[in-house]
């Protein structure tokens, strides 16, 4: 098992950044009836992360997510961190070469 730190260049600063999770998202109801004080709080998959990135990064999440998850399963690690798990060295090689040909110096992997 290959893990790998996903980085994009963002689209203020235009440096290398790694999307993060700070705080999970805390999930809550509002009643018609009456105040219900029950919360939910979840982490986002990889996938909800990087979608949440639009606009923040200099490609397009959607086709990053497409790209990502047809060679490997995107995750969130406990700190928040987001990175790629890609099972053969052989599977690593071929997404680092179409990430560079889609996305031209935009993304990349940093192996951990």
């Amino acid at each position: 098992m290959i893990r790998a730190r996903v980085w994009f260049r963002c689209a203020a600063m235009h440096d290398p950044v790694n999307p993060r999770v700070v705080s999970p998202a805390v999930i809550g109801w509002f009643g018609k009836s009456r105040q219900i004080d029950l919360t939910i709080e979840r982490e986002f998959t990889g996938a909800e992360l990087l979608r949440r990135m639009k606009g923040w990064i200099t490609v397009n999440p959607k086709e990053a997510i497409e790209l990502l998850e047809s060679h490997g399963r995107l995750k969130v690690f406990d700190d928040g961190e987001l990175v790629i798990e890609i099972e053969t060295e052989e599977e690593f090689d071929s997404l680092t070469d179409k990430i560079v040909e889609h996305f031209k110096g935009q993304c990349n992997l940093e192996r951990i």
